[in-house]
């Protein structure tokens, strides 16, 4: 077998899999499928300092080769998942990540800060496309300032490995990713969901409850692919990718773009064992192309 360890600043993962935010619930819900411990890491629904109840439905809808989801965060809070939620995940043989949303600085930095305590939550990801209610609802992760306000508060309370989720929807992602880098992210994952629409043309309405939504699933893996290739040379921190894995061939592809890691999200809903194939997958390709380890293939493409 080919050595698949990685690493993400001072995060040890066994292999370069890990499943996204949102997709894989808290790990629990797919014990019963598949080897939680067999992955590099299972980042758990976004927690937000107060209990969000999310929008109303419809939240989700299929599309052509992906599917749109306008949820809202919906979770019990920090305070709930400390108390109730990590009792019940911190033994998983895995490395355990909690994704963190806010509306302000302030309330990113709290939420991390009460998750900083728990000793077997070793890295968090900060899910910066949340609407910054300060500034007219616009999300903090498409402008520098906003990303850089958010990073900074963080950083002064959070004092493990810090991830943080960059939004697609902006013109030039490598300006955010250098921005984050800036002000002490370890790392950088990317893409979170694009933004979409889809109309019910009989009812004369739109699949959502709030018209539009994010969209994943492989319809968006070309420019996942993209600017996960742009921001891995714009960069010196590690690089997450994500946005339409199915396959090992695709986590191969973002390897080979200058991931050090990836995510997979949506395709868990179709295949709750896809993590592990996608695993399995790659270390086959490895040992079938006489490569020893999964960095000789992070980063060729120029």
């Amino acid at each position: 077998m080919a050595r698949l360890n990685v690493k993400i600043n001072d995060l040890a993962l066994k292999n370069p899999v890990m499943t996204a935010s949102g997709t894989f619930g808290y790990g629990l819900e797919f014990a019963d499928l598949m080897p939680l411990d067999g992955i590099g890491g299972i980042i758990v629904k976004g927690t937000t300092l107060r209990p969000r109840e999310g929008n109303d439905y419809p939240r989700m809808a299929e599309t052509t080769a992906g599917m749109l989801n306008c949820v809202g965060l919906q979770n019990k809070g920090v305070d709930y998942f400390c108390e109730h939620n990590y009792p019940q995940i911190k033994d998983i043989d895995t490395n355990m990540i909690v994704n963190v949303s806010g509306s302000s600085p302030d309330d990113y930095a709290e939420c991390a800060a009460r998750i900083d305590t728990l000793e077997k939550i070793p890295a968090i990801e900060l899910n910066i496309s949340c609407p910054n209610v300060k500034d007219g609802g616009m999300a903090f992760g498409v402008t520098c300032s906003g990303a850089s306000s958010v990073v900074k508060a963080v950083r002064q309370r959070y004092h493990k490995t810090l991830i943080v989720k960059l939004s697609p929807n902006v013109t030039n992602i490598t300006e955010i990713a250098r921005a984050v880098e800036a002000e002490g992210a370890d790392s950088v994952s990317l893409i979170n969901t694009l933004m979409g629409m889809a109309i019910d043309i009989e009812k004369r309405k739109t699949l959502l409850s709030i018209n539009t939504g994010g969209l994943s699933g492989p319809a968006i893996k070309p420019v996942a692919l993209r600017m996960v290739w742009q921001v891995a040379k714009a960069v010196r921190i590690p690089v997450i990718g994500l946005g339409g894995i199915c396959t090992a061939k695709d986590a191969i592809e973002f390897l080979m773009a200058g991931a050090t890691a990836i995510e997979i999200g949506t395709a868990n809903f179709l295949d709750p064992t896809v993590s592990i194939k996608v695993r399995d997958g790659i270390n086959d390709w490895l040992d079938s192309h006489g490569c020893q380890s999964v960095q000789e293939i992070i980063g060729v493409i120029d």
